[in-house]
């Protein structure tokens, strides 16, 4: 069944969270690294959201490239390289001022533009490689559940699903990357019909499929954990989410306090699905590893960890994740961050994924090495 009861099978999966900018550079590191250890031409299944969905539509749409010759160097002239380049631009503000401007297109529009322009061209769904499978993950505003975009099928388990969809990837990562108010809804113009799958109730309700709008896929699971989670033994985790911060004077205004609400339930579900993913790591019922923005490279034991400054590495957890842009400094300590939170947690709890004579750990950007 598509919505989660396949069943594990053996396998890896790796999900990539939300967080803008941020996050799609700290995944770039953390992608590096695993084509170093020759993890990444290994997986079944990518899964994300938001920021992270848009460096996963870059690698999905050179996979074929990168299958051909998977190393450092393909992997930073196709995906690392032009991804540096985007996050250099002004795609938030840019799309905002174009979509209020413009009567005929909308902000969500705007911003899928950006990204065919930019990055992904026409490439449409049905052109993306078999295996690894790609899901981009949004969330329908209708439903409330969330809304997969992949290869085969799209759709979600209340509407049903919709087999070979035409969509192009453009528009698939710029609905899971629709943040609300601002950039969100993503709308899906009278797509075609449903085909039911258990628990399906939505299922023929014609209001509710001929026009779907879709936000952040963060708004449901800003881990994009849940379809690699439902699926494979091994998952592999890079979160780039910012963690809560506590405020002694939150906003009372209508819009500060709706915003300050969605951060404390996103946070909650997150925590959550993370504290749930671990004790799956503990209980030995899944393998892999898990690594965040703010956590303390020492917690996993390595003598041999890739040495970060605390001074260095902590402001990153806190830093913006717009959509706009990222100067070379923030970009390289980042991809760095990414890389050395990666390494050492696939060599701590996860080596057996590692290729043998796989390189040891180098900074990805020197210019900006983590260790001062």
């Amino acid at each position: 069944m598509p919505f989660g009861s396949e069943g594990v099978e053996q396998g890896i999966g790796i999900a990539l969270s939300g967080g803008g900018f941020r996050a799609t550079l700290f995944h770039v590191g953390a992608l590096w690294r695993l084509t170093e250890l020759e993890i990444l031409p290994r997986v079944q299944r990518i899964s994300s959201v938001s920021g992270g969905s848009i460096v996963s539509g870059v690698l999905a749409a050179n996979w074929p490239a990168f299958k051909a010759d998977p190393t450092v160097a393909t992997f930073r002239a196709k995906v690392a390289e032009p991804l540096r380049v985007f996050c250099r631009l002004h795609i938030d503000t840019t799309a905002v001022g174009e979509g209020l401007l413009n009567p005929w297109k909308s902000i969500g529009e705007m911003v899928e533009a950006k990204y065919a322009d930019h990055l992904l061209g026409k490439t449409e769904l049905a052109e993306l490689p078999n295996t690894p499978r790609f899901v981009f993950n949004a969330t329908n505003l209708q439903t409330g559940r969330s809304f997969r975009f992949s290869k085969p099928y799209m759709g979600d388990y209340r509407l049903g699903l919709m087999r070979n969809p035409k969509v192009k990837l453009a528009k698939a990562v710029a609905a899971s990357s629709a943040f609300p108010p601002v950039l969100s809804p993503v709308i899906l113009e009278k797509p075609g019909s449903f085909e039911a799958v258990p628990g399906a109730d939505l299922n023929g309700k014609t209001e509710f499929t001929k026009r779907i709008f879709l936000s952040d896929g963060g708004v449901y699971d800003n881990l994009g954990l849940e379809t690699v989670w439902n699926r494979y033994q091994t998952v592999l985790v890079s979160d780039a989410g910012a963690p809560f911060s506590s405020s002694t004077v939150p906003g009372t205004d209508w819009l500060k306090q709706s915003m300050r609400a969605l951060d404390v339930a996103t946070d909650q579900a997150r925590a959550l699905r993370k504290r749930a993913l671990i004790a799956d790591y503990k209980r030995g019922e899944r393998n892999g590893s898990y690594w965040g923005i703010d956590t303390d490279i020492t917690n996993y034991g390595l003598n041999d960890a890739m040495h970060c400054q605390a001074k260095i590495v902590a402001p990153l957890a806190s830093m913006r994740t717009r959509l706009n842009p990222f100067d070379d400094r923030e970009q390289e300590l980042l991809i760095n961050w990414g890389y050395a939170l990666c390494d050492a947690a696939v060599r701590s709890h996860a080596p057996e994924l590692i290729a043998a004579g796989a390189p040891k750990p180098a900074w990805p950007c020197p210019a900006h090495a983590l260790d001062g």
